[in-house]
C-alpha cells in the first residue's frame, strides 16, 4: 500500500472516531460504548501511522 493510501486511511479512521465521540456527547446512556468504539478507531489510525513510518524508514 502506498503512503497516500495509508494517510487517507488515517484521516478516515480519525474522522470515524470523531463521529463516535460527538455521538457520545449526545447519548449519555451509550457514551461508554461509543467512546470505546472511538478508541478502537484511533488505535486503527495509530496502527496505520506506524505502518507508514516503518515503510518510510525501510526505504
Amino acid at each position: 500500500m502506498n503512503g497516500q493510501a495509508i494517510l487517507e486511511n488515517v484521516r478516515r479512521y480519525r474522522g470515524i472516531a470523531s463521529l463516535y465521540r460527538q455521538t457520545a456527547a449526545f447519548r449519555p446512556g451509550q457514551s461508554w460504548s461509543l467512546l470505546e468504539q472511538a478508541r478502537d478507531w484511533e488505535a486503527r489510525a495509530l496502527s496505520e501511522l506506524e505502518t507508514y513510518f516503518a515503510a518510510r524508514a525501510a526505504a
